[in-house]
């Protein structure tokens, strides 16, 4: 009569402490990098709105201003 085949345990996978603390870090240097380039990303579009609400604002004075001259000049 034929035996069975013998069970051999499932292989358990051998952690290296070093590697498992330096994948820690690199992920945890992942999120760092993606919350940070999040901030950059908020505070660029925060400095792209100012600089054109700054640019409206000055082309919205001079065209006041210049009218003003146009009417002093020519008594309109």
């Amino acid at each position: 009569m034929a035996e069975p085949a013998p069970k051999t345990p499932p292989d358990v996978p051998v952690y290296d402490s070093s590697s498992v603390q330096r994948e820690y870090r690199r992920h945890r240097a992942k999120r760092q990098a993606r919350a940070r380039r999040t901030r950059q990303r908020r505070a660029n579009n925060m400095r792209f709105w100012l600089i054109v609400i700054a640019l409206i604002a000055l082309s919205v004075y001079l065209s006041i201003a210049m009218w003003h001259q146009v009417q002093r000049l020519f008594g309109l």
